[in-house]
């Protein structure tokens, strides 16, 4: 099995972080385990990032277990990476991705 080297775009880490203090104010620690749970799934992807099926473009999603978040990366399989480059509530508008990665 492949393993491919993760790397998260800094918008990627801003929308963790947003969802965190959000999750907080609503109960405190939730934040944490909506962390815990994203780092659970970005370091899954080191081992399965292939099987996740292209959604737009050349953009693959894994859904957050327990939280309704989607988190967007692309797969270079030549250079074994994975590119994080969102982390966004399902409810938001899918053209706020227009202004990361050169528009998608």
């Amino acid at each position: 099995m492949q393993e491919y080297k993760i790397l998260i775009d800094v918008d990627a880490l801003e929308d963790i972080q947003d969802a965190v203090d959000w999750y907080n104010e609503q109960l405190p620690k939730l934040g944490s385990r909506f962390l815990r749970q994203v780092k659970r799934e970005i370091n899954s992807l080191k081992n399965s990032a292939g099987t996740y099926a292209i959604r737009y473009g050349d953009v693959r999603c894994v859904l957050v277990k327990r939280f309704p978040f989607l988190i967007h990366f692309t797969l270079d399989k030549k250079q074994k990476t994975v590119q994080v480059f969102a982390v966004l509530h399902m409810s938001r508008n899918p053209k706020i991705l227009s202004k990361r990665r050169g528009g998608i």
